[in-house]
C-alpha cells in the first residue's frame, strides 16, 4: 500500500496485488502509475523545485477533473475510469500529491508529528484509495490501513536512507537525533557507530508499534478484501527484520527480501487465506 515514499516498490506491488480479480489489479496498477508519476516529480531531480510546483498543479486539477469534468494527462485519464467504478474518493489522492509537495519544501522533520503527517500522505492515503478498491465497508478498515501505511513508510525511509540523503533529504527526527547524539552530517556521509543504531532501534520500535496497531485493527469481516495489504505489510515486516539483523548497513548495500520468500508469502495467502508472519 505504499513504497518509494509514495506508491508500492516493484515486486511487492507484483506479489501482493496479484492475488486481486482483474479490475481490482487494473484500478490498482492506475493508482501504481499515479503515484509513481507524481513521485518523480519530486525525486528525479530534473525539475526546478518551481516548475515542479507548476507541475504538481497541473496534476491537482487533473485530480478535480477526475470527479466531474474530463482530466487531460494520460495517467489521470486511466485513474480516472475506476473512480465511480471503485466510489474512489478524491481526499487521499488530494493528500498524496500534498505529500509530493512536502519533498519539494522540506527535507528535514523535526519531530515525529511533522513526519507521520508526512508519511500519512504519501503512505495512509495510498492505502485509503486501496481500501476503496478492495471493497471493504467496515469503518476500522480505514484505520488499518491508517496504521499500515505509516508502517510501511517508515520501513522505506530505513532502507532508503542512503538515496534521500543523497538528495539532500533526511526523514529521521531531527529531535531523535539529537537525543542519540548522531548528527545531520554523520547520517549524510553514512557514518554508522553506536549512536546511529540506537537512533535505528528507534525508529524499528516505532515501525513494529503501527504494523501491531494495524494487525490489531484489521476487522474480521473485511478480512478476506485485505488479504493483498497483509501480504504487502509481511513482505515489509521482513524487510524490516532484515534491516535489523543486518546491524542496520544500508549505507553499504540495498537490503531487500528475496523474491521466492516474497512468492512463498503470496502463494499461502492465496491458498490458505491467511499470511504468515
Amino acid at each position: 500500500m505504499a513504497g518509494e515514499h509514495s506508491s508500492s516498490t516493484g515486486s511487492s506491488f507484483h506479489f501482493s496485488f496479484g492475488l486481486l480479480p482483474r479490475r481490482q489489479r487494473l484500478a490498482l496498477e492506475a493508482l501504481y502509475a499515479f503515484c509513481r508519476t507524481v513521485d518523480d516529480i519530486a525525486d528525479e531531480g530534473a525539475i526546478e523545485p518551481e516548475n515542479a510546483l507548476l507541475e504538481l498543479r497541473r496534476y491537482r486539477d487533473d485530480v478535480r477533473l477526475c470527479y466531474g469534468g474530463a482530466p487531460q494527462l494520460p495517467v489521470m485519464r486511466r485513474l480516472a475510469k475506476f473512480i465511480d467504478e471503485f466510489d474512489i474518493p478524491r481526499p487521499p489522492l488530494d493528500a498524496i500529491l500534498e505529500g509530493v509537495e512536502m519533498d519539494l519544501r522540506k527535507t528535514r522533520y523535526a519531530g515525529f508529528g511533522e513526519l507521520r503527517e508526512y508519511c500519512y500522505r504519501v503512505a495512509s492515503a495510498v492505502g485509503l484509495v486501496c481500501i476503496a478498491i478492495f471493497g471493504c465497508r467496515h469503518p476500522r478498515s480505514r484505520d488499518y490501513a491508517v496504521d499500515l501505511g505509516i508502517a510501511l513508510q517508515l520501513t522505506n525511509i530505513l532502507r532508503d536512507l542512503k538515496s534521500d540523503a543523497g538528495r539532500g533529504r533526511i526523514y529521521v527526527p531531527l529531535d531523535e537525533m539529537n537525543a542519540c547524539g548522531y548528527e545531520e552530517r554523520q547520517l549524510l556521509a553514512g557514518v554508522r557507530n553506536e549512536s546511529y543504531l540506537r537512533l535505528m532501534r528507534m525508529q524499528v520500535e516505532r515501525a513494529d508499534h503501527y504494523f501491531d496497531r494495524a494487525a490489531a485493527q484489521l476487522p474480521e469481516p473485511d478480512r478476506s478484501k485485505l488479504l493483498a495489504a497483509e501480504v504487502m505489510g509481511a513482505i515489509y515486516r521482513r524487510l524490516l527484520r532484515r534491516i535489523e539483523a543486518d546491524r542496520f548497513a544500508v549505507f553499504e548495500r540495498r537490503i531487500r527480501v528475496p523474491r521466492l520468500t516474497q512468492f512463498g508469502l503470496a502463494l499461502r495467502a492465496r491458498v490458505t487465506g491467511r499470511v504468515g508472519g
